[in-house]
C-alpha cells in the first residue's frame, strides 16, 4: 500500500512573507535615512548607536517576522512538516537578525567617529 500525503503547501503565506518582509524593509531603509539626516544636521549629544530605539527595532521586527514566515513556507513546499519548517526557519531567522543588527550598530559607531568617509568601501583595494 502506497503512502500518499495530501498536502497543499503554503504558497500565500510564502508571498504574504515576502510581502511583509519588503514593505518592512523600505520602512527600515526610510527611518534609517531619517534618523542619519537628523543627526548629520545637528550633530546632537546622542550617539547613532542610540538611534536603534523603537523606531527602528519596529521595521526591523517586521523584516524579521516576514522573513521567517517566508523560510518556513519555503521549506515546506518541498514537502518539510510544518513544525520542522518553523524550526529551522526561526533559527535561521534570530541568528542572522542578531549578526545584522550588531553589524549596524558597529557601523553606525563608525559612521559617527569617521564620518560617511568611514564607511567608502570603494577606497579599498
Amino acid at each position: 500500500m502506497p503512502y500518499y500525503y495530501d498536502y497543499d503547501p503554503p504558497y500565500f503565506l510564502l508571498f504574504a512573507g515576502l510581502f511583509v518582509g519588503i514593505a518592512s524593509g523600505l520602512a527600515f531603509e526610510a527611518t534609517l535615512k531619517q534618523a542619519v539626516q537628523e543627526w548629520a544636521r545637528n550633530r546632537s549629544t546622542r550617539t547613532l548607536a542610540n538611534l536603534q530605539g523603537m523606531t527602528l527595532k519596529l521595521p526591523y521586527l517586521g523584516i524579521c517576522t516576514g522573513i521567517c514566515v517566508f523560510l518556513a513556507s519555503g521549506v515546506q513546499v518541498f514537502g518539510f512538516p510544518t513544525n520542522l519548517a518553523y524550526a529551522i526557519a526561526t533559527t535561521l531567522t534570530i541568528a542572522t537578525s542578531i549578526l545584522v543588527w550588531s553589524q549596524l550598530g558597529k557601523n553606525l559607531i563608525q559612521l559617527e567617529r569617521g564620518g560617511s568617509k568611514a564607511l567608502d568601501l570603494d577606497s579599498f583595494g
